[in-house]
């Protein structure tokens, strides 16, 4: 149970950072409305907060993070941005996913 706490929190960190920069990029890419940077900072704020919440030490956290981050990115690309994910996309979210697991799932009392 506490591993899919984990991953869920990593989840929603990596939806809350992606969402705060995608914002900002339709402002200054698609011309979009300057007011959408509000909820961009708000974003970059809970991402922020997000990561504090981790158990582990930060820089365990980031690392693990990043396999996350990188399978929400790729979920993003494809139901935000409409791009068809390839076999490659998959087989490295399952890669980067498995590296998540290892750092973050680490017996306790490994040095």
């Amino acid at each position: 149970m506490e591993a899919l706490r984990v991953a869920a929190l990593f989840a929603v960190t990596a939806v809350a950072e992606i969402a705060g920069c995608y914002l900002p990029w339709l402002v200054i890419k698609q011309e979009k409305p300057a007011w959408l940077l509000i909820p961009a900072a708000l974003s970059l704020a809970l991402f922020a907060w997000l990561l504090t919440l981790h158990p582990t030490a930060t820089g365990r956290t980031y690392a693990a993070y990043g396999g996350m981050y990188i399978a929400v990115a790729l979920v993003w690309l494809h139901f935000v941005d409409g791009v068809a994910l390839t076999r490659w996309d998959l087989a490295g979210a399952g890669i980067a996913l498995m590296g998540m697991a290892i750092i973050a799932f680490q017996p306790a009392a490994s040095a």
